[in-house]
């Protein structure tokens, strides 16, 4: 986006083209001090710089009354959320995980994450009476093979876990073929899931359901210092790829992560000290 769009001081957007800075978004890819350093500017302007900068690429970021009307008329409150299909956790989340928004799963190894974002893929496909969105899920594995054998064994036990539903219709779902996996061993191939793949199934609607397991695993091996600016910005990039994900498909993405003990990247998916379930929807 051209720097001329920004509303500020004709000396500050001269002294960022000084710099060679061309668009507002490279501005926004420095922190404060770096952008002195590049410019010259004092604290003061820089600060006025990536208020300016931020607000103009988040555009209008107030919801009306009316807005929140519209967007409940589309998508009735009961279709909201996507239950888990465990009334306790349905009950502790407010009646699932929030279709516009990311839900963070974190905890230590052999927690249950995985076992319960599994479960979340088959609770998905269930009818909308029931808690689902009648769609299929898209798991990207980040670290470890996917564990098919795992999935069958609660396919299996669908009919007993999932009482609530009647038996006919739990048979009637094909579980395993509305699964779509993904193997993303690096950055730069989670990056290009997410910006390529994934928006064909979920435009489609062949699938109303995103996780990453785990978020983080990626980033691991770009731990040296040299690589904590570019990493922090790939980072960045992907939290903002995966909120307009679901924002525009109303579509839930389940980010695992592991807890203390397991992680070596420090980032805003790595700072819970127990295992627990965080949304994230602004």
């Amino acid at each position: 986006m051209d720097l001329d769009q920004l509303d500020l001081n004709p000396r500050i957007i001269a002294a960022i083209k000084k710099a060679k800075l061309k668009s507002i978004k490279e501005v926004l890819h420095f922190s404060g001090p770096d952008l002195q350093r590049l410019t010259g500017l004092s604290s003061p302007d820089v600060q006025c710089l990536l208020s300016t900068a931020s607000s103009h690429l988040r555009g209008r970021s107030v919801f009306t009354a009316l807005d929140l009307h519209r967007l409940e008329e589309s998508f009735p409150a009961q279709h909201q959320r996507l239950s888990l299909g465990c009334p306790v956790l349905d009950g502790l989340l407010r009646g699932g995980l929030p279709l516009d928004g990311i839900t963070e799963l974190a905890g230590r190894s052999s927690a249950g994450k995985t076992q319960l974002a599994l479960q979340l893929c088959l609770a998905v496909q269930f009818p909308r009476q029931h808690g689902g969105l009648e769609a299929g899920a898209v798991y990207v594995c980040t670290e470890d093979a996917f564990p098919s054998k795992r999935l069958q064994q609660l396919i299996a036990h669908q009919q007993s876990l999932r009482t609530d539903v009647p038996g006919e219709v739990v048979r009637k779902i094909k579980f395993g073929d509305h699964i779509f996996i993904e193997h993303a061993a690096d950055v730069d191939t989670l990056l290009a899931c997410v910006s390529k793949k994934v928006p064909m199934l979920l435009s489609r609607g062949m699938a109303r359901l995103l996780v990453i397991d785990s978020v983080a695993a990626p980033f691991r091996c770009e731990s040296d210092a040299a690589a904590s600016a570019p990493r922090a910005r790939r980072l960045q990039a992907l939290g903002a790829a995966l909120r307009q994900l679901s924002a525009t498909y109303q579509s839930p993405v389940l980010c695992v992560n592991q807890g203390p003990g397991g992680a070596a990247v420090s980032g805003p998916w790595d700072r819970l000290v127990q295992p627990a379930v965080h949304e994230a929807d602004g």
